[in-house]
């Protein structure tokens, strides 16, 4: 599996938003955009994650960012998490995962002895030219968001 590296094209993708609308990252050109995909909607990590980024979605913004959750979740199940959450950003649903893969994140994983395919949590940032100016593969859930605004202000 080829993974992304910073000054590489971003993957562009038209994906349906939890607002029942669609996103395509080629019509996000001339904005700084950051794509963080996680596992699955209201689980511990990805609920850390999650609110983490929303707590500092002010200072994303001031930063001229902007900032999607990706994962292979339904919209439903997006826009359940979103409202429980009280989240004030885009989710993302990618139930066949052709985003994750040309993103390098679905992967193969082993939990209790019992190997399946799913999301490594992964983190990028593309600059307004749709180039990458990070690729973090293996992410921890908390902190990510605090990390990646560092590297968004540079």
């Amino acid at each position: 599996m080829a993974r992304l590296a910073p000054g590489m094209p971003a993957p562009d993708f038209t994906l349906q938003a939890d607002d029942g609308g669609t996103v395509s990252l080629s019509g996000l050109r001339g904005h700084t955009v950051v794509l963080y995909f996680y596992p699955k909607a209201a689980t511990p990590g990805c609920t850390t994650q999650a609110c983490e980024f929303r707590d500092r979605q002010d200072e994303f913004a001031a930063a001229g960012a902007t900032v999607y959750g990706i994962s292979p979740d339904g919209v439903p199940a997006l826009q359940r998490f979103r409202e429980a959450q009280g989240l004030n950003f885009p989710l993302l649903s990618d139930p066949d995962h052709a985003t994750c893969e040309a993103y390098g994140v679905w992967v193969e994983k082993t939990n209790y002895g019992r190997t399946y395919m799913g999301v490594e949590r992964s983190t990028f940032v593309v600059g307004p030219d749709g180039l990458l100016t990070h690729a973090g593969y293996r992410v921890k859930a908390k902190g990510n968001a605090e990390d990646t605004l560092g590297l968004v202000r540079g």
